[in-house]
């Protein structure tokens, strides 16, 4: 997977701007002794965004881009003059892209249609500045407020495809063929194992102009659920499917059997999966006549409709559509597409990934310096006490924003 274009997981370091301080200042003009506060507030922290992109397919461009940082908030100044807003982050994904904390593994957002905005990370507050403290009783106050601080997180995205069916079986069960016979897809096609490497998307057409999509992810064994083959990795790709279409060849030796640990291993992943529509069907039946069909099916499960099929003479591939459309259709499935997203663990994760770790240099706090936009302790401080124009230096302490 090193060399493919297709990247569905990534881990990146994100952070919100820090909001500006606010000013400490007093108005200075001749003839005027006593102008009063005048001090600015700071600027908002750039917020970090994340965008759905229809055009999009795949998490690459992240995989290149670790560190996201929005643009920090401006100190404000005097005569009331406001900082300037932090620049914003808007970060471009792939629709059906879900957000986990990267330490914990809880999930926070999802992504899941074009042009939409979360907003992933707040930007800090702007502090207030002294203008915004001045009473009867207290005339010259020499105090104003830090912005709040940035918010830094480090976060997985997850991309979960979004399509209508969701092919299942072991490899070299004729789920490929099966995508480039009913769609214009063409994944790769070989006699070997594991030929599928990468999830692959097609559109089927059907009767009056009609269509749906069909998602086919890499063959999984016995096993994949304890990291045998290629694990559980690309299972998340189904997970939004209305409806699952266990592909089982009609050469194997126990249909049934497959069809059980099929499903095992689907209810390893996400027990959220065996709750959705599921369709069997018998590939490679162009080897079979119809009394074997016949025996075949007596060891299929009753409550699971069963298509015997053919990619490469045809056979069944119309009633495979009407019977993927019916359970598309259905209004009773329509709530088994949506799903609760569970925390990552183990199984979910890749392990290249969690391993990543980030180095960048440590952010320098040269905004805050300067007379006009230190803050000092509430300790320091005074009732009514008169302003010291020769002062030129306030101590360091800050106040917490309420």
């Amino acid at each position: 997977m090193a060399d493919s274009n297709f990247i569905d997981y990534v881990k990146i370091l994100c952070r919100s701007g820090k909001g500006g301080a606010g000013s400490r200042h007093f108005y200075r003009a001749k003839y005027v002794p006593k102008g009063g506060p005048d001090g600015g507030d700071g600027g908002r922290g750039g917020h970090i965004i994340l965008k759905g992109n229809k055009n999009m397919w795949t998490l690459l461009p992240l995989k290149y881009r670790r560190h996201i940082f929005a643009g920090n908030g401006q100190s404000g100044s005097g005569g009331r003059s406001f900082g300037k807003d932090g620049e914003d982050v808007v970060i471009d994904v792939p629709c059906g892209t879900v957000v986990y904390d990267a330490e914990t593994g809880e999930f926070l957002c999802e992504v899941t249609n074009d042009g939409e905005e979360v907003k992933l990370l707040k930007g800090g507050r702007g502090g207030l500045g002294n203008w915004h403290f001045k009473s009867s009783t207290n005339r010259t106050p020499r105090y104003a407020q830090p912005g709040e601080p940035a918010i830094e997180k480090s976060i997985v995205l997850e991309l979960k495809m979004l399509a209508d069916v969701g092919l299942v079986g072991f490899p070299n069960a004729g789920k490929s063929t099966l995508l480039s016979a009913v769609s214009a897809a063409r994944p790769k096609i070989a006699d070997y194992p594991f030929t599928t490497m990468e999830p692959q998307l097609g559109i089927v057409s059907y009767r009056d102009n009609r269509s749906f999509v069909m998602a086919d992810i890499p063959g999984i064994i016995e096993g994949a659920s304890e990291g045998k083959g290629l694990g559980l990795r690309f299972l998340r790709h189904i997970e939004r499917n209305a409806v699952l279409l266990f592909m089982i060849p009609a050469d194997a030796n126990d249909i049934a059997e497959e069809y059980k640990i099929l499903l095992n291993e689907l209810e390893q992943f996400n027990p959220q999966l065996v709750d959705k529509h599921r369709i069997i069907a018998i590939s490679k039946s162009d080897m079979l006549d119809q009394e074997l069909m016949d025996e075949i099916a007596k060891t299929l499960p009753t409550d699971v409709p069963h298509v015997f099929i053919s990619a490469v003479t045809g056979q069944g591939i119309s009633e495979l559509k009407d019977v993927l459309w019916q359970a598309i259709t259905d209004d009773s499935n329509q709530a088994t597409a949506e799903i609760v997203h569970r925390p990552l663990d183990i199984r979910h994760r890749v392990r290249e990934e969690d391993e990543f770790i980030f180095e960048y240099e440590p952010v320098t706090d040269d905004e805050d310096e300067g007379e006009d936009l230190r803050s000092i302790s509430p300790d320091e401080w005074g009732e009514d006490e008169a302003y010291d124009w020769e002062e030129d230096i306030m101590p360091d302490d800050e106040i917490d924003i309420d």
